[in-house]
């Protein structure tokens, strides 16, 4: 695979390695070609067919990124490939995908969906499927990101990997093990879809209800049954993070390490910054494993992350209507180094009596104290005020 794929960067993060009282390395594999650790096993699993398979044309189901990995993959073979994708997959994926010269077909609300649809397709076509995950080729391509690492940081203690179906932790995780059995491996899932975790617990793959998640990429309803018999004999743990801690951290990479960082790959790092893992003074690699953002969709992660760190809020207030009344308030705000950022006045509406006027403004803050403060003030000076932190 030398010369198809990069040998990614581990780079060694102060800030958060602070933030987490660990010495804190990132495994940059959002730099990965196809901007994530999916090129890997997808190309391991296409030169490992046969003449006959490859002429047959492959085709593959991908909320994403197994869809781009497969498409690289095949124009570097020249191999005929369709890939399946939800409805719902992120513009930037599908374009990027097609670029690849790969034929795109959308079938279905998830990424279930789209593997039952490119089933019947594999059956229709005789062609050669490439699973996302579930395939032995397919881990043991992602599996290199592990002997990458530990090449990297011999002295490891400990990797944490975002889960979905499994491939990525079950090659990781049994490429280190044994390596070195010591050092610890641990997965980290969106609570929204649980389905390894639940799985463990379980003792079997199961299928979970989800719910939609910034981390499309790991919403993955039930893992695979090679990819879970793996996790079970090797990975030490499974954690869950919400979706208010994937997006303060996909905003903190952004802000402090100008790293752009989709929601599954966050997940890593946000385990440990919530302390879901609970780890004190130990090396520490958290594979980010994906950049893949759609254009439209980081203005909304900054702005989620904003209003999660506190750092925006908006004031409903219901003000006299009387000269002076809004400058007031408005000089209230900016004392309070609070940054205006809209203001709209209306004095008509359901809850907007005569005389008065209805007044939101929206500011950029500090931190929550700044929030209540700000609030503090304006409530000593009007009858009315409520506040929003969206």
């Amino acid at each position: 695979m030398k010369g198809v794929v990069h040998s990614t960067p581990l780079d060694y993060s102060k800030t958060f390695s602070l933030l987490s009282h660990n010495e804190v390395y990132l495994k940059l594999e959002n730099l990965q070609k196809t901007g994530s650790f999916k090129v890997r096993g997808s190309y391991n699993k296409l030169i490992s067919l046969s003449k006959e398979e490859l002429q047959k044309g492959v085709v593959a189901a991908s909320a994403g990124n197994h869809a781009q990995g497969v498409a690289y993959s095949s124009q570097m073979l020249g191999v005929d490939c369709t890939i399946v994708m939800p409805k719902g997959a992120p513009l930037s994926k599908v374009l990027a995908t097609k670029q690849y010269g790969a034929q795109v077909l959308q079938e279905g609300g998830t990424f279930d969906d789209a593997l039952a649809y490119a089933l019947e397709l594999k059956e229709q076509r005789d062609a050669t499927f490439i699973h996302a995950f579930d395939d032995e080729a397919i881990i043991a391509g992602q599996g290199t990101v592990g002997l990458e690492i530990l090449d990297q940081l011999q002295d490891v203690e400990a990797i944490i990997c975002p889960v979905g179906g499994g491939g990525l932790i079950a090659g990781v995780a049994l490429a280190v093990k044994e390596k070195n059995p010591h050092i610890a491996v641990y997965g980290v899932q969106a609570l929204a879809c649980p389905s390894m975790k639940t799985s463990l617990k379980e003792k079997k793959p199961v299928m979970v209800d989800s719910t939609p998640t910034m981390a499309d990429g790991i919403a993955v309803k039930k893992p695979g049954q090679r990819t879970f018999e793996i996790i079970q004999k090797y990975v030490d743990d499974i954690y869950c993070v919400d979706e208010m801690e994937i997006a303060r951290t996909m905003l903190m990479l952004l802000e402090r390490n100008k790293l752009l960082v989709e929601g599954s790959g966050a997940c890593s790092l946000s385990s440990l910054l919530y302390e879901k893992v609970n780890l004190k003074e130990k090396k520490v690699v958290a594979i980010l494993s994906g950049g893949n953002v759609d254009m439209n969709f980081i203005s909304r992660i900054i702005e989620r992350g904003l209003v999660e760190s506190g750092r925006f809020a908006t004031f409903t207030i219901t003000l006299k209507d009387k000269p002076g009344e809004l400058q007031k308030t408005l000089s209230s705000l900016t004392e309070l180094d609070a940054n205006i950022q809209s203001v709209n006045l209306n004095r008509m509406g359901k809850n907007i009596y005569p005389g008065y006027a209805g007044l939101e403004i929206s500011v950029e803050t500090k931190n929550n104290d700044h929030i209540d403060m700000l609030y503090k003030v304006l409530k000593e000076s009007n009858a009315s005020v409520e506040v929003a932190y969206f």
